[in-house]
């Protein structure tokens, strides 16, 4: 989990923008082809397809440097959103 934590740190200082913007500009046609599968973006262009993520990023890091691909899973953006239940209960 920590690999994909500084992935998404990465995004978020700016240095995976160009690709994120190409699959997020492209997210229909892409989605048409690649629905549910792990793209490995690098620029502009789908370097690989995976059907995971631990596959995607196991190859990717073997041809390219940590921080110029982004690893993205292929979903439409209602199966994007995440929900956590905890269990903690608070004792009054």
């Amino acid at each position: 989990m920590t690999i994909f934590n500084s992935l998404c740190d990465i995004i978020t200082l700016g240095m995976l923008n160009k690709e994120y913007k190409y699959y997020t500009d492209n997210k229909k046609k892409l989605l048409r082809r690649y629905k549910g599968k792990v793209l490995v973006l690098v620029g502009e262009k789908i370097s690989g397809v995976y059907n995971n993520e631990a596959e995607a990023y196991t190859s990717a890091i073997k041809e390219y440097k940590l921080g110029t691909f982004l690893v993205q899973k292929c979903i439409p953006d209602e199966e994007a959103i995440q929900t956590f239940h905890s269990r903690v209960r608070f004792s009054e």
